[in-house]
Parts: structure tokens; sequence; C-alpha cells
């Protein structure tokens, strides 16, 4: 199951930065690259740096601690010292908001 949640206000995200929010516990970085927002979890699978702390380069964000790099839209890992790829979740954009679809935890609720 999953859960469509709000996750900030499009003015919040300027084209081409990044903006990392909370949202059902977990911290998410929004990226707007080209007037498309795409939404990764903000934590490199290197060594765990903020990846809303990165650059945006070419539709991938790079961690600020080695400059590994990741797909913004499939998670890949695309750059090394990163490996193994970063979740991703499904947005979309509903009357001024970025909207997120993210998994219902187990035993979580159901709408």
């Amino acid at each position: 199951m999953f859960e469509l949640v709000k996750a900030a206000a499009t003015r919040d995200v300027p084209l081409g930065t990044v903006k990392v929010v909370e949202v059902s516990g977990r911290r998410i970085a929004l990226c707007n690259v080209g007037g498309e927002y795409f939404a990764v979890d903000d934590v490199c699978t290197h060594d765990g740096g903020p990846l809303g702390s990165g650059r945006l380069c070419d539709g991938e964000i790079e961690c600020p601690r080695h400059g590994g790099r990741f797909d913004i839209r499939s998670g890949r890992a695309t750059v090394f010292p990163a490996i193994n790829a970063i979740p991703t979740y499904p947005v979309s954009l509903n009357e001024g908001n970025v909207m997120l679809s993210l998994p219902e935890e187990a035993g979580g609720r159901n709408v």
C-alpha cells in the first residue's frame, strides 16, 4: 500500500535546487530539474552523507562528502565510490504542491 503525502509547495523548491524535507519519518531530498520534480532518500549509500547538501549535475545528485553520484530518476549509483542505489519515490503535483507516494510501513494505517 502507498500513502500520498504533501512534501512541500512547488515554490519552496526553485528550479535547479534541492530541498530536504521530512515526510512520514523519512528524510527526502526533493530535486527540481528543468521544472520536473524528483524525490530520493537524503542518505548516500556509500557513507551516509546528506545528499540534499550536495549539488545537482545533469540529472544526478552528488554526495558532498566523497563525490559519489546517483541518478535522480532511477536512484542508480553512477559515480564511484557510490555503488548501491538509493530509494526514489514517485512524485506528482497537485494545486501547487509536491506530492509523494510513500510505501506505508507494516502495520501502518490504511487509507
